[in-house]
């Protein structure tokens, strides 16, 4: 299939053409340099004078007659440097009529200040390193091509500098995970990502298949019940931080695959996993941020512990004007739901219909970080009892901006009990629900071996990330987020 080339794309291929001609390496080799360009224009006064060396893109081009400005840049930002026929001679500025706007350079130049008072770096040698043979877009605007954006991240890097720091603090926010996690004694392990059963959470695997076994498995939704061995096997403080799957639809706060950290605490429970949680957020966020009331979609969220606690129960009732101490059947349940216009199955038990309500009516006012505590046991088949309600179960969701973070349990260390509940679940599965539990029979041995009371912990780290860089969309804080493919790529010029 014979390529077709802009206007533009021809004219670069013909200019790269002209350097093989003149014996000029397009795609150069190793280019060491000694400073970036935020580091001269932080330390002009030290560096006024000095030789620099620098490498990066070009971004502007600015020719006038025997000199020529442009902008360089660099993983730091942009400085401009200054080109000039005497100073590096006839054949490398012969050179320049050859590059364009994202062709990649290295250069060795003095530090100075021009007239207007601008830092510029005084080329003295001048190599090619990176031919560009597609042009840049002319403008780049946040909420311009939204879709090119995230299916050329590379694009999006170059053009747009805020989308790079929303992804330079993603990486110190993980890094500050990892950083309270391991001072507070807990020991990062690895888990498989391909598991014969999926367990862990309600959701639908992706599935792959292995060759040499001839066996089918499942991409993991979750690193709950791996993680749980550990802790019978003497672990007592564990913790991963790593790539979910699940095979679900996209949105704002949905992406196929996304990345967690889920922790297991020996002798702890769900209070003192709240304490974790918010003392983790705080702590990463003043490290990062520099401060605990971080902005978000124009309202100032205040990350301070101890956050706000609610029952489940007492959510519903504050926000949906329902008490549910006296809806205690699932028929009576049912016909609260019928009037409050939710679409449910005759036969639903009344935790689920507690589940959806709160869903409906209550997760849209949790925008100030609050813990809902105490969820159903049919939404719950991994969380132990309550001992004072035998209905409900020792687990909260963190909330933020009305949207759930993380997820929390007094781990159900009971194998008879957790065995009668992988039982409803499979007995879901069986009547139509992808989502519901498998039953994972050496997870239940393990069990039977012994699990020490534990206290277990997820967070979601792109929504957490989202709160904490102001991003609107789970898809500006994943570097390459699932997209549908494409049958032809749009060309980059088409992305101003």
């Amino acid at each position: 299939m014979t390529e077709v080339f802009s206007e533009y794309e021809q004219v670069r291929r013909q200019k790269l053409a002209k350097l093989h001609q003149l014996g000029e390496d397009a795609y150069g080799e190793k280019f060491p340099t000694s400073h970036h360009a935020l580091d001269v224009l932080t330390s002009f006064e030290e560096l006024d004078g000095q030789l620099v060396t620098l490498a990066g893109r070009l971004m502007t081009v600015r020719a006038h007659g025997k000199a020529t400005f442009a902008n360089l840049q660099d993983e730091s930002g942009q400085i401009q440097i200054y080109v000039r026929l005497n100073d590096v001679g006839e054949r490398v500025y012969q050179l320049l009529e050859l590059l364009d706007i994202g062709d990649l350079i290295g250069i060795t130049g003095d530090v100075f200040r021009t007239r207007r008072g601008e830092v510029t770096i005084a080329v003295k040698a001048l190599r090619l390193l990176a031919k560009s043979l597609r042009p840049l877009p002319e403008k780049w605007h946040g909420l311009t091509n939204v879709d090119l954006r995230y299916r050329q991240r590379y694009v999006d890097l170059i053009m747009n500098p805020d989308v790079k720091k929303v992804f330079i603090l993603r990486s110190k926010i993980v890094q500050e995970i990892r950083n309270y996690l391991n001072n507070e004694g807990f020991l990062e392990v690895e888990t498989p990502v391909m598991h014969t059963i999926a367990g862990g959470a309600a959701a639908k695997p992706f599935i792959t298949h292995h060759n040499a076994l001839d066996m089918n498995l499942y991409l993991r939704i979750a690193t709950e019940l791996h993680l749980k061995r550990l802790l019978v096997g003497g672990m007592d403080k564990v913790y991963e931080l790593g790539r979910i799957f699940r095979n679900e639809g996209l949105s704002t706060k949905h992406n196929p695959e996304f990345t967690t950290v889920e922790l297991y605490q020996a002798q702890a429970d769900y209070q003192d996993m709240m304490r974790l949680t918010e003392n983790l957020v705080a702590d990463v966020a003043q490290k990062v941020l520099g401060t605990l009331k971080v902005s978000f979609q124009d309202s100032e969220l205040d990350l301070t512990p101890p956050w706000s606690r609610l029952t489940m129960l007492e959510a519903i009732h504050k926000y949906a004007g329902l008490d549910f101490t006296h809806i205690s059947t699932d028929e009576q349940a049912y016909e609260v739901a019928k009037q409050k216009g939710l679409d449910v199955k005759v036969g639903t038990a009344r935790g689920e219909i507690i589940n959806e309500i709160f869903e409906e009516f209550v997760e849209k006012h949790l925008f100030q970080p609050t813990f809902i505590m105490d969820y159903p046991i049919e939404v719950s088949p991994l969380a132990k009892r309550k001992a004072d309600d035998p209905s409900m179960t020792y687990r909260f969701e963190a909330f933020m901006a009305s949207s759930e973070i993380a997820n929390a349990f007094t781990e159900l260390n009971d194998p008879i009990d957790q065995r009668d509940r992988f039982e409803l679940q499979v007995a879901k599965r069986v009547a139509g629900d992808e989502e519901a539990h498998m039953l994972d029979e050496d997870f239940l041995q393990a069990l039977e071996y012994g699990m020490p009371p534990a206290g277990g912990l997820g967070i979601g780290i792109d929504r957490l990330i989202m709160m904490l860089t102001d991003s609107s969309s789970i898809r500006d804080v994943i570097l390459f987020p699932t997209m549908r493919p494409r049958e032809q790529s749009v060309p980059a010029n088409t992305l101003d």
